[in-house]
């Protein structure tokens, strides 16, 4: 349905062509250990080439996670340790048309979210007891979800759309909330969702579709878009003893 290098090209002639060549890999967690136990920031900055200090969210190999309908791009102390020490990460969502970024909280920040083009319907649900609060986010508007919060961010155009989100922990984590869910053990599952059995929650688990995903059914036809047979469900939550399905 959306390549990732059709997205790739809009966003480039969103931002221009000018993007360097990716940097030569290093040992990043070697790095970031030296990082955490340095005992100033001048001793930090020191380990750190001018190279370190930039990252190409256009050019990256990891921190990417890719749906049907688009992708995302993390620069996190997992694969840019010149934040280490600065409390700050950064995602870049790619989306396609009428893509959904799935509902999702991060553990440990704070998110500001920027609407780089084209309108993005954002979602949040803070705890139990709060209220439910949408926004139709136009180009050029940010929203705030707590560090915590359940949220989505949707492109509710036809075109593709970019946002930017920026972090207050270097290392923000994220939890998506369906693909996590399902992989609870089964009978807590099925109990939870008013006794299900263990085929209809397994039933369920195989719909979930990676992230980012193909949007509403109401986007895709007031955009013409014909949604794709079958999403990529790699995204689930692994399976071992304690949460395995059972035999059949």
């Amino acid at each position: 349905m959306y390549s990732v290098a059709s997205l790739g090209f809009a966003l480039l002639s969103l931002l221009g062509s000018t993007s360097a060549a990716p940097t030569a890999p290093t040992d990043t967690a070697a790095l970031v250990a030296q990082l955490r136990v340095a005992p100033t920031a001048n001793d930090r900055l020191a380990l750190l080439t001018d190279e370190d200090l930039v990252f190409n969210f256009l050019a990256a190999t990891s921190g990417v996670v890719t749906g049907a309908a688009g992708h995302t791009v993390e620069a996190s102390s997992a694969n840019f340790p010149a934040v280490v020490g600065n409390g700050v990460a950064m995602t870049i969502g790619f989306l396609g048309p009428c893509a959904i970024n799935t509902p999702h909280t991060h553990p440990r920040a704070t998110e500001i979210n920027f609407s780089v083009n084209g309108t993005l319907r954002t979602g949040l649900l803070t705890e139990n007891g709060a209220r439910f609060v949408v926004n139709d986010l136009p180009a050029g508007s940010a929203t705030v979800f707590p560090v915590g919060a359940i949220h989505f961010e949707m492109n509710t155009e036809c075109t593709p759309s970019l946002f930017v989100a920026a972090f207050n922990d270097e290392d923000p984590g994220v939890d998506s909330l369906a693909q996590r869910y399902f992989g609870l053990p089964v009978d807590i599952v099925g109990a939870a969702m008013g006794g299900l059995g263990a085929t209809q929650v397994e039933g369920l688990e195989a719909k979930i579709p990676d992230n980012v995903a193909v949007g509403t059914a109401e986007c895709l036809k007031r955009c013409g878009i014909t949604p794709p047979a079958a999403q990529p469900t790699l995204q689930h939550q692994p399976r071992v003893s304690g949460n395995a399905f059972p035999p059949k």
